[in-house]
């Protein structure tokens, strides 16, 4: 028998169900061919190729803090401190953690911070807002710990804490010159602190940390041990130093003068035991204090050698024969070019001791006239004036006598 034909109602239910099979088998298709995709993606991600995002994910978390160390202390002979570091904290903002926190507002606890940091609130606004994506900022450097605390407890989003160190001087301007000072980052500007700024400077070390989204500490990577600084030890005499500051000071308000120098050297090793300037200036707080002032004149200014050099003179016509020790000279005033040559007191004459003893101008200045001046310069030079002094306190004068000059 035949088949009964398929009425018209069976052919749509039978191309409706085939049609619906092959939609469900695409669809089947699609989903396992997006799955495979995705499991060849992590694969290649977590397997094969995972070095970029555990690259993107430290970048997220992983934080470099520098772990500092104190600059070394500078004492004089005998160990008494003429320059230490005193602890303080710096005050910074990371903009990016703030603005995402909802930026600087009119809460009671910012004007606190504006307060303590003496800036009107809308100029603290204005400079963490200047670029929302910065994530370090300074607001304060150098401040003490109790006023560090009274912010760290304020509580604000995005506001931190950084440890640093402050040069603290003892002896203020007795030693100011000779000492010098730092800047804000403790790098040496002027006199031993600039001179063995790198010694003075010890090697901060490095802790590598991850942080959660909230700038918490939640691991400790590896860390890098700091280097201590080294200490430096002077030839100052700490008391000799107030001594000769003190009676440098006395000696300028005495003789009505502008300034003046002292130095004050062990003749036996050629120690320096004190260098002081009048007038001098206070390292621990120099906001306003002209430039002039910090100038160490004692080594950079230029001074007539004086008296000091007679003993080298009288040694220099010894050596050359002109006179002997028994040699008595004519030391009665006298004129040369129109300017008169005379001691402060009037000797008829004087043997060589006693030209030393009396510092008589009128005896040497003859002695030296009986020789040619490059005798004269070349004792200078044996006896080291013009060569550098290498007494590690910065900028010297230059040697101002030349090969044609008498200079007695």
């Amino acid at each position: 028998m035949k088949a009964a034909p398929k009425t018209p109602k069976a052919k749509r239910q039978e191309e409706q169900a085939n049609f619906i099979s092959w939609r469900f088998a695409l669809l089947c298709g699609c989903i396992l061919l997006a799955l495979a995709f995705l499991l060849g993606r992590v694969a290649w991600l977590q397997v094969i190729s995972p070095d970029m995002l555990v690259r993107q994910g430290d970048m997220r978390s992983l934080r470099v803090q520098e772990v500092s160390t104190a600059r070394g202390m500078i004492t004089d002979r005998s160990g008494r401190p003429l320059a230490v570091s005193v602890p303080v904290k710096a005050i910074w903002a990371d903009p990016k953690e703030l603005h995402d926190a909802g930026g600087v507002t009119l809460d009671t606890r910012w004007k606190a911070l504006a307060d303590a940091l003496n800036m009107p609130l809308d100029q603290l606004a204005t400079r963490i807002n200047t670029n929302p994506r910065m994530r370090f900022i300074y607001l304060a450097r150098q401040v003490n710990p109790d006023m560090a605390d009274y912010i760290k407890k304020l509580k604000l989003p995005g506001i931190h804490l950084r440890e640093e160190s402050r040069r603290y001087y003892p002896s203020g301007e007795v030693t100011a010159h000779l000492i010098g000072f730092t800047n804000v980052d403790s790098q040496g500007i002027e006199g031993v602190e600039k001179s063995f700024d790198k010694w003075l400077t010890g090697q901060p070390g490095e802790r590598i940390v991850r942080k959660d989204r909230y700038g918490r500490v939640i691991e400790d990577i590896s860390s890098t041990d700091s280097q201590a600084a080294h200490n430096l030890a002077l030839s100052i005499d700490e008391r000799l130093q107030a001594l000769v500051y003190r009676e440098l000071n006395n000696a300028v308000a005495f003789n009505k003068a502008e300034s003046g120098s002292a130095v004050l050297v062990d003749v036996n090793t050629g120690e320096v035991l004190a260098m002081a300037n009048s007038p001098s200036y206070n390292p621990n707080n120099f906001a306003g204090t002209a430039k002039d002032t910090m100038r160490n004149r004692a080594i950079t200014d230029v001074f007539e050698p004086g008296s000091t050099v007679k003993p080298m003179v009288v040694m220099t016509a010894l050596q050359r024969g002109i006179v002997n020790e028994n040699t008595v000279l004519n030391t009665v005033p006298y004129r040369i070019n129109g300017h008169e040559i005379k001691d402060v007191a009037r000797y008829s004459e004087l043997t060589l001791t006693g030209v030393l003893q009396k510092s008589s101008n009128v005896g040497v200045s003859k002695l030296a006239l009986a020789m040619p001046s490059s005798a004269l310069v070349d004792t200078y030079s044996r006896f080291g004036l013009g060569k550098a002094t290498n007494l590690g306190v910065g900028r010297r004068t230059q040697w101002l006598i030349s090969s044609k000059t008498t200079v007695v």
